[in-house]
């Protein structure tokens, strides 16, 4: 029903972009920024943070500020929720990895962004619980990577739509539209960081799921 369309979505997207497009900016320039390295400090994970985790973080939590259609933040890199200040607050909360794969951030492969946006369940502040949903409520979700070109990967529920950062417009593009994954494939891929610690994630299990796929 029109009479319930804010805007406040396309606004909090448009700040998503923004942000997208200042990480962007700041990876490609880390090393003439002295932007390599680590900060000197671990996140909530346990992980050492480098310096653009930080500068990641504070643009996303900048630009989500300031969106007014955000009202509470949950960030990797923040131990607590992020909550907006009354006078600026919408209806949403965005969860996000503001630089995920920072790891290797020093040897120049591709790094990302990360990020889910729920709506406020109840009239009022935001609470805890409303950072605290169901999967299945996610309003929009997706996720940037930036590598040799800044893509932007975008679902609302209604299919997934890739776009390409044109660096001479300065704008998204849409490149890949109604993206999705082929029904058949010949290529396996997982991820194995605790194969000795974690059982089902063993080679003898992966040789075993790859012998038996049939493409």
């Amino acid at each position: 029903c029109s009479e319930n369309v804010t805007g406040e979505l396309t606004q909090l997207l448009s700040s998503i972009q923004t942000a997208v497009k200042a990480v962007s900016a700041a990876v490609r320039r880390a090393g003439i920024s002295d932007l390599f390295g680590v900060a000197g400090n671990t996140n909530i994970q346990g992980e050492e943070v480098k310096k653009l985790d930080i500068l990641a973080n504070d643009l996303f939590i900048n630009m989500l500020r300031s969106s007014y259609a955000c009202c509470m933040m949950v960030s990797e890199e923040n131990e607590n929720v992020i909550e907006v200040d009354a006078e600026h607050q919408g209806k949403y909360i965005v969860t996000f990895d503001p630089l995920d794969g920072s790891s290797n951030i020093d040897c120049l492969v591709s790094i990302g962004t990360i990020f889910a946006i729920f709506k406020k369940q109840q009239p009022g502040p935001p609470s805890k619980a409303d950072a605290l949903q169901s999967g299945r409520n996610i309003v929009a979700a997706g996720y940037a990577l930036y590598g040799s070109a800044t893509m932007l990967v975008l679902s609302t529920g209604q299919g997934v739509q890739g776009f390409m950062l044109d660096p001479s417009l300065g704008e998204f593009l849409l490149t890949e539209a109604d993206m999705k994954c082929p029904a058949r494939g010949n290529i396996y891929s997982a991820n194995e960081p605790e194969k000795n610690t974690v059982k089902c994630l063993d080679s003898k299990l992966t040789t075993q799921v790859v012998t038996s796929t049939h493409y």
